[in-house]
């Protein structure tokens, strides 16, 4: 019984990562993209999503529960994980170390993010392109927040690879190879995204 729910379990960290979270990821790192077209650009992007029916059922359903469960689940395997030295290559470890390691740098960025965006915002603040600005105003800040940003998005982008593998999707070493490629493509692509986002707010 044990087993069967621990299999469970990682099925649905797996599958939550990818969808809703890795979902949401993407859609909020487009939105932010928008502030490359300035301040007015990104502020009616962001007003939008704040305009969305049930958008409070949507955030805890669709956002913050998976986000929380998969993190929680996270900190577990990070913590239980075994070197796979014997199942991967070289390459492969390094990934399997990253993704835990991103993981935890993930959860302490989003943590914060949320507090000062999300939280401010229940306490009045307006979530728009001049508070982005004032906090990335402060170096540490800027560093900070490319770092965790590329961390969120590589946490992500590796973990396709892995959803895949653990799915049944991709089964045989050229499939898997292929996966590589094109998970490091992704990886490249919103890291484009979420840079020249984080440095038009600057």
């Amino acid at each position: 019984m044990a087993g069967n729910r621990e299999f469970f379990y990682r099925r649905l960290h797996s599958l939550l990562g990818v969808i809703p979270v890795g979902l949401f990821l993407v859609q909020h790192l487009v939105v932010n993209h928008f502030a490359t077209k300035g301040a007015d650009s990104f502020n009616k992007a962001a007003h939008f999503m704040e305009q969305l029916p049930f958008r409070y059922v949507l955030e805890i359903f669709v956002i913050f529960l998976p986000i929380l469960f998969h993190a929680i689940y996270g900190i577990y395997i990070a913590f239980t994980a075994k070197n796979n030295a014997s199942r991967y290559n070289f390459f492969r470890n390094w990934m399997f170390v990253l993704q835990r390691v991103t993981g935890i740098i993930t959860l302490i960025f989003v943590i914060w993010h949320v507090w000062e965006t999300r939280v401010a915002a229940a306490f009045g603040a307006d979530v728009n392109y001049q508070m982005m600005e004032n906090i990335l105003s402060n170096p540490f800040m800027l560093v900070f927040y490319i770092v965790g940003v590329v961390s969120t998005i590589f946490h992500f982008a590796n973990g396709l690879w892995s959803f895949a593998v653990s799915w049944g999707i991709t089964v045989t070493p050229r499939s898997q190879l292929i996966s590589t490629y094109v998970t490091i493509g992704i990886f490249i692509a919103l890291s484009i995204v979420g840079i020249r986002a984080i440095f038009a707010f600057v």
